[in-house]
């Protein structure tokens, strides 16, 4: 008998060891004073409570990870490991959800949305940030490809996102569109440092949600700028590196002044001389900002700028060169009277742009916040051109007689320009409670863009004054967009995401383009594009989601100038799985696209160097995405991505040998099948870090006919990368060394390249078809390795 007594005892007291709650209570402050009626709950559970007159509240759970929930307008989560008694405070004055990050939050997406993201914070930016562009610091993400022209990561930069180039990413600096508006590219050489300024960003993969702006159709990446930050702080950066390269940066904080306003700042200058001949950078940039706040009005303006001179590196160079002289550039190259090859000293790009904008965030009340916006941005510049043996006549200068002979061509130097404005208003208002998330927003933009070209020098000018135009064309754009995007928790499992957007552009132009053609454009495009999605959470550690979402957008300037009018259309599915334990996480997600009309490149390039693009008909793209964070033990951790899809045009037709053929399924240029990533970091303790940063990038077409010519190889490389952080230095709050070496193995590869192909008569009068190649070689073992004093 007293050894069944104890046999239940031991049951009995088992059950209760298992079953053993605990308490989570504290008190929520706002400023430090008491704050009443606020909900605190344990995400994905029915345990909750709301905050006493003292602001106190209590929770009984049972022991486990948490994410805990503070929700009063805003919202602060904290994630909570409970294995005994916790008291856990929260001032709500102290969450930049409320300030900074409500200006951002209609673009963005929660961690538990049925949306495939990334985010990216300052941390992640500071131990890399050395001077190198956005682009480069993202390609550790997942299906994220980077390339630079000058190949060491500064001047030209670009992205590629699920294959999709530039052109198709949709970026937006808080909430406010950077692609040129007729172009379509997001050109960050015209914000150089503007890592610096930045607080976090977000990468949304596929359609994502609705966002200002031509529609996304690779990814969407959203940057917040510099929070505010109520110590007055200063740093000086400086760093230097392989090939000539240097970057000085000055930034200061006022901190809070009474009790309402900071101010801060940022000058940066990079120069480089770039990896590839005369490839030179030469930037300056600027970043000002003052904030307002007194209760709930929060108010943030800012002006950030850039002025880059670069020296261009566009046309990259054939095969037989990159086997022989990997860094050769032929820009700039011409022939003087006595038949020696030359390089013309000034063959650049120089553009200043410059972006005011103004942010004014309303707290209504504990539900209602709403955000209004006001930008506008000025950009300016030029490409100069050395010119041999050009076409008088072309450039609008009479043929002249010189000792009975009459010139009709000389060399002459020109500048084509850009001259452009752009004026937006974006207002949001959002309603925020325990169950359901709303906002709703209307945008308006209006651009206009001067195009013109001159002449400042001539070798035979005839009766010309410098700078007589010999082209002048405009070009205007204005956009009207609305949407209603809310999240519903419909249970502590299930909560739905819907997102209506409506977009209205009409887009003019006039007068004649930089080949003297007379274009005359005035279309109007009226898109809905619905998206839809839902997450399920299996429990307290695994989540599952699926979405839909249609994405349509309207042709750039290039492709009106080659024809192209419709739209492209694309209709994106995913589906994923994420694991949270805590210390580790993984998230996987497969997705397919469905295009009609995609804008693929042709791997061609036009006489400035921009790719030429090409509709493709149907085509989708296929894959699967997995990236994890592992923290090993620790000392280790780890953070791999990798990427498998299949990228294909469906009855792709192209003309070869002067006839048009249907060449059924081929791949879509620039998209490898697989691209991988991993961090490896070693971390012993806070202040220091070592990190193996290793990327693969598999073999891709640079064109659509599968043509072997067009065959980029793949590459694998690996960066060191180290930060050291000496804490309360003599003078100083801390000094910051940070050591980048890339590429430690020295590996030859090219990142990006173009693809021609075409037809000729030979000399029996057939029709035969010609292809080529050409290749932007990146840089083999190179170093950059900075200071940064913070007072």
């Amino acid at each position: 008998m007293k050894t069944k007594l104890f046999l239940l005892c031991s049951i009995l007291w088992g059950w209760q060891s298992f079953s053993q709650n605990y308490v989570v209570e504290g008190q929520v402050t706002e400023n430090g004073k008491p704050l009443k009626d606020v909900s605190v709950y344990a995400k994905y559970t029915n345990y909750g409570a709301v905050t006493d007159e003292n602001g106190n509240y209590q929770l009984n759970l049972e022991k486990g990870n948490y994410t805990i929930v503070f929700a009063h307008g805003n919202r602060q989560e904290v994630k909570l490991l409970l294995m005994s008694n916790q008291t856990l405070d929260m001032d709500m004055a102290k969450a930049e959800e409320s300030l900074d990050e409500v200006l951002v939050k209609a673009f963005r997406v929660e961690a538990d949305s049925p949306i495939t993201h990334s985010n990216f914070t300052k941390k992640d930016i500071e131990s890399r940030n050395l001077g190198q562009d956005i682009p480069v610091l993202l390609n550790v993400l997942p299906s994220v490809v980077s390339t630079t022209d000058a190949g060491n990561g500064i001047g030209y930069t670009s992205i590629r996102v699920r294959g999709s180039d530039a052109s198709r990413v949709n970026v937006t600096l808080n909430g406010i569109p950077f692609n040129d508006q007729e172009s379509q590219g997001a050109f960050w050489v015209n914000l150089p440092d503007f890592a610096s300024s930045t607080e976090n960003l977000q990468l949304q993969r596929g359609v994502g949600t609705s966002t200002n702006g031509s529609g996304a159709f690779g990814a969407s990446v959203n940057i917040l700028t510099e929070a505010k930050n109520d110590e007055a702080s200063a740093e000086i950066s400086n760093s230097i590196g392989s090939f000539n390269t240097r970057r000085h940066t000055v930034e200061f904080g006022t901190g809070l002044l009474e009790d309402k306003f900071t101010f801060s700042g940022r000058l940066s200058q990079i120069k480089s001389d770039g990896y590839v001949d005369r490839a030179s950078s030469d930037l300056k940039s600027y970043f000002l900002q003052g904030t307002f706040q007194d209760g709930g009005t929060y108010i943030k303006a800012l002006a950030f700028g850039g002025n880059n001179i670069t020296y261009q590196a566009w046309y990259g160079i054939d095969k037989e060169t990159l086997e022989t002289d990997r860094t050769f550039n032929p820009s700039g190259m011409y022939t003087d009277e006595d038949g020696n090859r030359q390089f013309y000293d000034n063959e650049v790009d120089n553009y200043k742009q410059d972006h005011y904008q103004l942010h004014w965030n309303q707290k209504i009340n504990k539900n209602w916040t709403s955000n209004l916006g006001l930008n506008y941005t000025y950009g300016r510049g030029y490409f100069e051109q050395y010119k041999e043996n050009a076409d008088l006549a072309f450039h609008e200068i009479e043929p002249l007689q010189i000792g009975g002979e009459t010139i009709e061509n000389s060399d002459l130097i020109r500048r084509r320009w850009l001259d452009n404005d752009y004026y937006v208003v974006n207002a949001t208002i959002n309603y925020t409670d325990n169950q359901l998330d709303f906002t709703s927003g209307l945008f308006y933009s209006h651009y206009t863009n001067d195009h013109f070209g001159e002449v400042i020098w001539s070798r035979f000018a005839g009766n010309s004054e410098i700078r007589d135009d010999y082209y002048f064309g405009t070009g205007t754009k204005q956009e009207f967009t609305a949407f209603t995007k809310a999240t519903w928790r419909l249970n502590d499992q299930l909560s739905f995401f819907g997102d209506l957007q409506g977009r209205f552009v009409n887009y003019k132009t006039r007068g004649l383009t930089s080949d003297k053609v007379n274009l005359l454009v005035d279309q109007n495009f009226n898109f809905f594009n619905p998206k839809a999605g839902a997450t399920f959470q299996v429990n307290e550690d695994q989540q599952l989601y699926a979405s839909y979402g249609k994405a349509q957008r309207e042709p750039r300037r290039s492709d009106f100038e080659n024809g192209i009018t419709n739209p492209e259309i694309l209709d994106d599915f995913e589906l994923g799985w994420r694991l949270d334990l805590g210390k580790s996480s993984i998230n996987t997600n497969l997705y397919y696209m469905y295009y009609q009309d995609q804008m693929v490149l042709t791997g061609a390039l036009d006489d400035v160097g921009a790719p030429v693009r090409e509709t493709s008909g149907e085509s989708y793209r296929l894959g699967l995405e997995i990236d994890a964070d592992i923290k090993v033990s620790r000392l280790f951790s780890l953070r791999p991505n990798l990427t498998l899809s299949r990228n294909k045009n469906i009855d792709f037709r192209a003309n070869l040998g002067g006839e048009v053929q249907n060449l059924g399924e081929t791949n879509i240029s620039y998209s490898p099948e697989i691209i991988g990533a991993n961090q490896l970091i070693f971390h012993p303790n806070e202040v220091f870090q070592i990190s193996l940063i290793s990327k693969y990038v598999g073999e891709q077409y640079m064109g659509n006919i599968d043509s072997e010519v067009s065959l980029l190889d793949g590459f694998f490389t690996n960066d060191l990368n180290i930060v050291y952080e000496w804490k309360n230095a003599p003078l100083f709050k801390s000094v910051v060394f940070t050591g980048l070496v890339n590429n430690i193995f020295n590996v030859e590869y090219e990142s990006n390249g173009y693809f021609f192909f075409g037809n000729f008569q030979n000399d029996a009068g057939q029709t035969e078809s010609f292809e080529g190649a050409g290749y932007y070689p990146q840089a083999g073992i190179n170093f950059l390795a900075g200071v940064t004093l913070k007072f």
